[in-house]
């Protein structure tokens, strides 16, 4: 397949190249830095620098592709102005969904978020119905980050119903990479007293990359929205344990599929995708947080 994959250069992005080169597929990785003109490495993917708040761009980019991983926007809303934040990731997934339309892309992968049901930036702080949260809890967003990504899967929707395009919102739980873990993860599996407002749940990016991958080559019909997130917890405790500590009985907790499970129900991307995610925080940390020796 010829799949176009933007934000290439970031933590997600670069990781699902990787995982679609390395499975065959023409890949066009594209983002905001500057290009270089050297001679490619052996299998480097073509690269495309540009900005999809420009619908010229979006358009130009989509252009004879079977499948779109969209993973470009800013990451979290804290970091910028909040009218960048919501224009940027809602016009990025507008005009490149609205070239995919036009120009006949048969799919369309969308990197939302976990952060869609509000609760982890929210002005009034609330807590989640339950745990562990799945596709059917309420969504109850009040910042820009998660409003443009919640409206982003509206915009998938709206495409499936005025057009044959097929659509997937992927909403990832904290990624991880090798790099960071012992800095992201590493304070809260120390310590049980360190809070999680992703009630630790955690995905390592390339799990996260096959999950895209798997997207992009899947037949469903309509547009469906996943959550992908490691199947265990980060924490040498358990959920049941780590709710009662942080939040006495205010948040009901769930079956678990298994004693170590976190706070993010993948149930339904095992089900339809074939997503079976292998990697965990214990391949670069110890149960102390601290890095591994071997990793």
């Amino acid at each position: 397949m010829r799949i176009l994959i933007t934000g290439a250069r970031g933590k997600v992005g670069r990781t699902t190249v990787a995982a679609c080169v390395a499975q065959g597929h023409d890949v066009t990785a594209l983002d905001l830095a500057n290009p270089v003109f050297d001679r490619p490495e052996p299998g480097e993917p073509r690269y495309l620098q540009a900005d999809l708040t420009d619908p010229g761009s979006a358009f130009a980019a989509a252009r004879d592709q079977d499948a779109i991983i969209h993973a470009a926007a800013i990451p979290e809303p804290t970091r910028n102005p909040p009218h960048v934040v919501f224009e940027n990731n809602l016009m990025g997934v507008f005009n490149l969904l609205e070239a995919a339309i036009r120009l006949g892309v048969p799919r369309f992968v969308n990197v939302s978020s976990e952060t869609v049901p509000g609760f982890f930036f929210p002005e009034r702080p609330f807590l989640p119905d339950y745990v562990p949260v799945d596709e059917e809890h309420p969504i109850r967003p009040q910042d820009p980050y998660a409003l443009a990504k919640r409206f982003g899967e509206e915009l998938c929707d709206a495409a499936v119903r005025r057009s044959d395009i097929r659509c997937i919102s992927i909403r990832p739980s904290w990624v991880q990479v090798r790099e960071n873990y012992a800095r992201n993860l590493g304070p809260q599996i120390g310590d049980p007293d360190e809070p999680s407002p992703g009630f630790w749940a955690y995905i390592d990016a390339e799990d996260l990359a096959d999950a895209l991958r798997l997207a992009a080559e899947s037949e469903l019909e309509g547009h469906e929205i996943f959550y992908i997130a490691s199947p265990d917890i980060a924490s040498t405790s358990t959920l049941p344990e780590l709710v009662k500590r942080h939040h006495g009985d205010s948040v009901p907790v769930r079956e678990l599929d298994r004693p170590d499970g976190g706070g993010i129900s993948i149930a339904k991307a095992r089900r339809l995708l074939g997503y079976d995610p292998t990697r965990s925080w214990r391949d670069h940390l110890d149960e102390n947080g601290e890095p591994l020796t071997t990793s």
